[in-house]
């Protein structure tokens, strides 16, 4: 399991758009991908589970993936999530 702690960068959090593209990111791995957040996990991989988080710029979440692409699928979203990658 590969394991990041990440601050959000996105300008608007994640609401739907940037939700959806989220979602888009972690379903091109094959790994089982978690974002916590304030003691909630949810499926990286679930557009209601990622809505449900409700995460708004500033906020830490930790990002876990356990999978033959881990280490991609951690980095891929640590790219996304703190804007270096749109």
């Amino acid at each position: 399991m590969t394991e990041k702690t990440v601050t959000i960068q996105l300008e608007k959090g994640l609401e739907a758009r940037p939700v959806a593209v989220l979602v888009q990111k972690a379903s091109m791995h094959d790994s089982k991908i978690y974002l916590n957040s304030e003691g909630k996990r949810v499926n990286a991989k679930s557009i209601m589970g990622m809505m449900s988080l409700g995460l708004d710029m500033g906020q830490e979440v930790r990002i876990e993936a356990d999978g033959v692409d881990e280490k991609e699928a951690v980095e891929s979203l640590e790219m996304y999530l703190t804007g270096q990658e749109n």
